[in-house]
């Protein structure tokens, strides 16, 4: 009976003590995304399907008849935003992806213009939510809480996908999709991703964007991750476990200056203070760890400097015109892959393709 429902068959109790690695599964239906919850329910070939998917719409998109031919394809659905925590880019990139696929978008993202303030559970919120549209995006700053909803809501006789936007200092599965969208690109002439050197830079410990694309990069053979960071804020031993189990390589280092001239990729993020308990982070010098306009010099040619923005003082704005710097290439990505990531969720995506190949044919 509940064969095409996954998370229906199993208790949240058993599900919690699930491996990250262990719960992919229980996200997909018929071998594509139903929920986009974590960075491990993507293998390889999801990965490439989902960039193909947003090239494709991306230049579909260029045209008035591409863009009427894509508003049409959700036409008839309806998502929530749901941001019960601070957000531009992101908010911004899934409503206009929701725009580009004819989705029409609502939004929360004050819980205190909910019945939140009255004492209202956020479950009940989600549940209330469901009631009216076929699609959750939420970011919330509880890890695990899309989890919980995505379990909740399948349970329920009205089951929607739910979208994870960024869970507490845990996961941000579709930053990590638009972060290989972009590196794939940028990589689409030397061979793509693997055997790539990538450094990620700044606060490793609780950079969600970092712990989710960490994972994903140890799908591609011969990539070595560089983890470059004060020694209070490297990345988690939780995350180098899952680098080691999946034979990837790593190493960890304070050395910034060493690093550069080495890696084809940079990651830099800035210090999320927002998460200090009594402003530890704040009396950090970081500056070790910006990029500089003097580091273009030593730059690869041919590297590339990505971020997830906002930034800070972490990366200097002569960097912006340099053509090496893609992170504002890496937002408008966002709006790419997210609209892919929608389409396979509502199994849309076939129409795409043959659309595209009668329009190059």
């Amino acid at each position: 009976m509940y064969k095409d429902n996954p998370l229906r068959q199993i208790s949240w109790l058993d599900f919690q003590n699930l491996k990250r690695e262990e719960k992919g599964p229980f996200f997909l239906r018929n071998g594509r995304p139903y929920h986009a919850l974590i960075a491990q329910q993507f293998d390889r070939p999801s990965l490439e399907r989902l960039c193909d998917l947003a090239t494709k719409i991306r230049r579909i998109g260029k045209t008035k008849g591409g863009l009427h031919f894509l508003q049409s394809l959700l036409s008839e659905k309806r998502a929530m935003l749901y941001f019960a925590q601070p957000s531009s880019r992101t908010f911004l990139s899934f409503y206009s992806a929701c725009q580009i696929v004819g989705l029409h978008p609502a939004e929360v993202r004050d819980t205190t213009t909910s019945s939140e303030i009255k004492g209202e559970s956020p479950e009940d919120t989600v549940r209330t939510f469901s009631s009216y549209f076929d699609l959750i995006i939420m970011r919330h700053p509880v890890g695990g809480f899309a989890e919980r909803i995505a379990w909740l809501l399948s349970n329920t006789d009205r089951p929607i996908p739910v979208i994870n936007a960024g869970s507490g200092q845990d996961q941000h599965p579709t930053q990590a999709l638009l972060d290989i969208y972009t590196l794939q690109r940028s990589f689409e002439t030397r061979g793509g991703i693997p055997r790539k050197k990538i450094a990620f830079v700044g606060d490793l410990a609780r950079g969600r964007t970092v712990r989710s694309l960490a994972n994903l990069l140890t799908l591609y053979p011969g990539v070595k991750q560089y983890f470059v960071a004060p020694e209070s804020l490297q990345i988690g031993a939780d995350i180098l476990e899952n680098l080691r189990a999946a034979g990837a390589s790593y190493e960890l280092s304070e050395d910034f200056e060493k690093i550069i001239p080495e890696v084809d990729a940079i990651y830099m993020t800035r210090i999320q203070d927002e998460w200090d308990t009594a402003e530890e982070s704040r009396l950090l010098d970081t500056a070790r760890f910006h990029f500089t306009a003097r580091h273009l010099e030593i730059l690869k040619p041919d590297a590339v400097l990505l971020h997830p923005l906002p930034r800070r003082k972490e990366i200097a704005i002569e960097a912006d015109q340099d053509p090496r710097a893609v992170y504002w290439r890496q937002v408008r990505n966002g709006m790419w892959v997210r609209a892919a990531l929608m389409l396979e969720i509502f199994d849309r995506s076939s129409e795409i393709v043959k659309y595209y190949d009668d329009l190059t044919s």
